[in-house]
């Protein structure tokens, strides 16, 4: 057997309506549109969410929520993200993005004290939380907030 001898089986596959092809054909002249009328012409029908004049739902509902203009993107990483540095070396935003902690343009980058961390780094980022500082300091890093 070819490709091109496959065929569907008998009864799956249905003809399509042919219109506009004859008035004995039943779906001739107007080619099942009706006579006149905005859905009778190319390009005619109604976009999605008409309702025929009716106040449509996307109106009815009432607006909600607030969005903040000026809102700060903060990345945030616990202190158990910091596994992937060796000892002492230096933790900022750059060394961040290049580890893959932190993807794309920030505002800047918190660290949390959620974890443990056994060695010392020198941590430099634009907010920590007081344990996380506690807990680097405590390890014999440094923390500065920039």
């Amino acid at each position: 057997m070819k490709l091109n001898e496959l065929s569907p089986s008998k009864g799956s596959r249905k003809a399509p309506k042919r219109l506009g092809r004859g008035v004995a054909s039943g779906t001739g002249k107007t080619a099942g549109r009706g006579t006149k009328g905005y859905n009778s012409r190319s390009g005619g029908g109604v976009r999605p969410g008409y309702e025929g004049g009716q106040m449509p739902l996307q109106r009815r509902l009432p607006k909600r929520g607030f969005t903040n203009i000026f809102k700060k993107d903060i990345a945030v990483i616990n202190i158990r993200d910091l596994a992937k540095f060796n000892k002492g070396s230096v933790v900022d935003t750059d060394a961040l993005v290049q580890a893959g902690l932190v993807k794309g343009k920030r505002n800047g980058v918190k660290l949390l004290g959620q974890g443990e961390i056994k060695y010392s780094l020198d941590v430099r980022v634009n907010q920590i939380s007081k344990s996380a500082r506690e807990k680097i300091e405590a390890a014999g890093g440094k923390v500065e907030v920039l």
